[in-house]
């Protein structure tokens, strides 16, 4: 971890963007991360990759860890993501790189490949596929509790997040979203509440990495991270085509609670997310969890190495 470098790159109008690197391979990865997470998420992937002879980039979001926020958060959009992204690249000079992302980060991975696609030499997800741009409609199934709908309610996330420190609300949503169940809250119970503050932290998940994040989301706050994603799902992307057709890989652990999302074991199951993305090959790791990346990163790393050594 210590020989992870740090620096801070110019993207837009002075927001300076906090980046982790570590590598000098002629081939570069960069690390998209999701929520609760931080640049601190790939610590595992970005050693085995820079240790496998690439170089490893992963940034913080504006808004997110040591990054500058955004001058409104409440405008914040993935198209300001994938904009940033494209001034990551061109300021370090990068012609072609390998996207790998979790959770959310799929998004601007998979719309940056589809805007950008000669500069992408591949795409890899976990815990969500590729999902077409567009409004999300799986709230339309489940009940109001769902996280994701008490989430985009302005205001209410502030509120609830707002009674505890950063720490704690990383910690309980790590647990949250380490279960095999949709995170839903009954009609007058916030999504905190979930939580029993007796309850263990994962075995994979250690008190020095929940201080780690915490800290990182002490300074930024969640103001950004409530705005991207969860209340821009609906954005207005201009694509002429959805299609992704470079070579992909979806990593998703058996266990993970976004399985139970309606429609998503079809979707990937039936082959219908292969018409949007031809290219795409998807592993299952039976006793994963939506943090399976961090959970079983020796499994995860091997599966990234295959999938960079083919396409590289």
């Amino acid at each position: 971890m210590e020989q992870i470098q740090h620096k801070f790159i110019d993207v837009a109008r002075g927001l300076k963007l906090h980046l982790a690197e570590i590598g000098c391979g002629p081939h570069v990865v960069v690390f998209l991360h999701g929520f609760p997470e931080i640049w601190y998420t790939w610590r595992h992937q970005m050693m085995a990759v820079a240790n496998a002879g690439f170089r490893a980039i992963a940034p913080d979001y504006r808004g997110y860890g040591l990054s500058d926020p955004p001058p409104e958060p409440a405008k914040a959009s993935f198209t300001d993501f994938l904009t940033d992204l494209l001034g990551i690249l061109d300021a370090l000079q990068l012609p072609k790189v390998f996207l790998i992302a979790k959770d959310f980060g799929a998004r601007p991975a998979y719309l940056f490949a589809n805007l950008h696609p000669e500069r992408v030499l591949g795409v890899v997800t976990m815990g969500v596929p590729y999902l077409p741009p567009g409004p999300t409609t799986f709230h339309k199934y489940l009940p109001e509790g769902f996280y994701i709908s008490r989430w985009r309610e302005p205001g209410r996330a502030e509120a609830d997040f707002g009674r505890f420190n950063a720490k704690t609300v990383v910690r309980n949503i790590y647990i949250l979203f380490s279960k095999s169940e949709i995170p839903i809250a009954a009609e007058n119970q916030e999504i905190m509440d979930l939580v029993d503050p007796s309850t263990s932290l994962p075995p994979w998940f250690t008190e020095d990495d929940l201080a780690a994040y915490g800290a990182l989301y002490e300074k930024s706050g969640f103001l950004t991270a409530l705005q991207v994603p969860y209340r821009s799902f609906g954005e207005d992307i201009n694509m002429t085509d959805p299609k992704v057709k470079l070579p992909a890989l979806l990593i998703m652990g058996g266990k993970d609670y976004v399985l139970k999302f309606p429609g998503m074991e079809d979707y990937l199951n039936s082959g219908k997310v292969k018409e949007f993305v031809p290219n795409l090959e998807i592993t299952f790791l039976p006793e994963g969890t939506h943090f399976v990346h961090e959970q079983s990163p020796d499994e995860v790393n091997q599966l990234i190495l295959s999938f960079l050594g083919k396409h590289a």
